[in-house]
């Protein structure tokens, strides 16, 4: 099966745990915390679009990519619901390029963490510096390697495995543990790592 057919086979059966009907407090809190200046965001691996539409709404100018047609459809039903202007697309985020010139912010939850080996990590990492404007930040949120082996739930990280991919394009802000928002009884850990863009790469 495609990468393309197994998430829309799991959109259409609605076999998305990760899909909670709110913004991730991750986001949410690093947003207005730091706080993060309003500009052009892109998000990649969006889903139903709960984040992407939180940051229209704070007046974010919002892309959403991700794979999953179906996905794509649900949040721009979203962003029509709550009134907000976005653009989602339909996109493989390591083969394509995604339209709308550079951002200054990139968001992802749950999509670098996805990618297994080195290589492809890195060429996700050189992808974001890609779309991103000098000083631009990325935020991502990853399954993290300190939580208890499951059969289920998000694939996991090692903080040295994100550092290797990432340092040589980004100066890493913070790294933190935390959780992913979840209707799980027990929330699955998360890495919290926000990045900036190098003027240099290493």
């Amino acid at each position: 099966m495609s990468e393309h057919n197994h998430w829309e086979e799991r959109y259409k059966t609605a076999n998305i745990p990760w899909d909670v009907g709110k913004p991730d407090f991750n986001l949410t809190g690093m947003v207005t915390g730091r706080p993060i200046q309003v500009c052009k965001t892109l998000e990649i691996g969006c889903g139903t679009g709960d984040n992407a539409v939180w940051l229209a709404q704070h007046n974010f100018v919002v892309t959403g990519s991700d794979v999953s047609e179906i996905a794509i459809q649900k949040a721009r039903e979203k962003a029509s619901d709550a009134k907000v202007k976005c653009t989602f697309v339909v996109a493989d985020f390591l083969k394509d390029e995604i339209s709308g010139s550079t951002f200054g912010f990139v968001f992802d939850r749950g999509l670098f963490h996805s990618f297994y080996s080195d290589d492809q990590r890195k060429r996700f990492a050189e992808n974001v510096v890609f779309h991103l404007e000098k000083h631009g930040l990325w935020l991502s949120i990853i399954g993290s390697a300190d939580d208890a082996p499951r059969d289920h739930g998000p694939p996991q990280q090692m903080a040295t495995e994100i550092v290797t991919a990432v340092e040589p394009y980004f100066e890493i802000l913070s790294l933190h543990s935390s959780h992913f928002a979840s209707n799980r009884p027990k929330p699955p850990k998360a890495w919290v790592c926000l990045m900036q863009k190098r003027n240099k790469m290493m």
